[in-house]
């Protein structure tokens, strides 16, 4: 199984991008989000998730862990399939939709394109106890009762776990990090974080 990917944005296109890891490009369908912040040439971390059919094999990227996390609920529900679940990330993002579906609000889900008012009391129906306390923040972006700052330095640990690294290893270089990093996006500390493990060995 893939769990996540690191190279080069090889191309960019409406609904997914390829990216070229040490060679080889892989093709992921993915949320607006990250589409728009991947760029040619530039290096970026997926997290991705591999679903196998018949006749497909199609592999799905994200910018998080609490994104891959919050996609693979979507289709545990009934009648949600990778195409609504990857429309609604893409129309509401990770902490629009936590919200919505634990304040209950049809209204929001259902401007979403392709998604029916049944549709959406479902996902409210099925998920809404395990989003008991998301709050949206003060951008209104990003929903959780966790910091932005501890959310994004949980998925820096978890992405330098998945690299190979030890625990040890990636909580003091993660404790390393500059306060002006704190608030920098989980790519952006793993990239320093990496440089600082480079450098101590």
């Amino acid at each position: 199984m893939i769990g996540m990917l690191r190279g080069k944005v090889w191309e960019v296109q409406a609904d997914k991008l390829i990216l070229d890891v040490q060679g080889v490009g892989y093709q992921l369908s993915a949320p607006h989000g990250l589409l728009a912040k991947a760029h040619s040439g530039h290096e970026l971390i997926v997290y991705t998730h591999v679903i196998l059919r018949e006749d497909e094999l199609a592999l799905y990227g994200f910018s998080s862990a609490a994104e891959k996390e919050l996609f693979l609920l979507m289709l545990s529900v009934s009648g949600i399939g990778p195409k609504a679940a990857l429309s609604i990330l893409s129309t509401l993002g990770t902490g629009q939709t936590e919200s919505a579906i634990a304040s209950e609000n049809i209204t929001l889900l259902t401007k979403v394109p392709g998604i029916g008012k049944k549709t959406a009391q479902r996902l409210i129906l099925e998920l809404k106890e395990k989003f008991k306390g998301r709050v949206l923040s003060s951008d209104g972006t990003e929903g959780s009762a966790i910091l932005p700052q501890a959310a994004s330095l949980s998925e820096a640990m978890e992405t330098l776990l998945a690299l190979g690294f030890s625990q040890e290893e990636a909580k003091k270089a993660l404790q390393a990090l500059p306060d002006s990093v704190r608030e920098a996006s989980t790519e952006e500390q793993v990239r320093i974080a990496l440089r600082s493990l480079a450098a101590s060995k």
